[in-house]
């Protein structure tokens, strides 16, 4: 267990103006921002990034929608931080999400759904230098 974790603020809560309330949703639940970026992912860059899902049938429509406009990719920390986070951002289906959750507050969709967070600790490392140099991340 690391008190690190990976999270980025997708295309949709950018486009409609939610970044801020997110971040500060995240900062309320104890999480400290140690590396902060807003970034446009090119469709060759977000093809990297979701790699581990090139066969999956959904993978083009994630890319395209990852590259459709700019994101904040983030590193936060926290105890306990990619369980915790996962909690705060709630299940992938914000109709499923517990409220107060920023998927339930934030995703119109599963496709829409606000944010990603890693989802161990191990991928919370390799998602966070994917996108943070070590100068970058404090």
């Amino acid at each position: 267990m690391t008190n690190r974790t990976f999270t980025m603020i997708k295309p949709d809560a950018m486009k409609n103006g939610h970044a801020g309330s997110i971040i500060n949703h995240i900062i309320q639940n104890g999480f400290k921002l140690v590396a902060l970026k807003m970034i446009g992912l090119t469709s060759e860059r977000a093809g990297q990034f979701y790699e581990v899902h090139k066969e999956r049938p959904f993978y083009r429509e994630l890319v395209d929608f990852m590259s459709s406009g700019p994101i904040i990719a983030a590193i936060l920390e926290k105890d306990n931080a990619v369980a915790d986070f996962r909690k705060v951002i709630g299940a992938t289906d914000p109709s499923k999400a517990d409220e107060g959750t920023i998927r339930k507050l934030y995703a119109a969709s599963m496709g829409e759904n606000a944010v990603h967070g890693s989802d161990s600790d191990d991928n919370a490392k390799i998602e966070g230098d994917f996108f943070f140099s070590r100068l970058e991340q404090f």
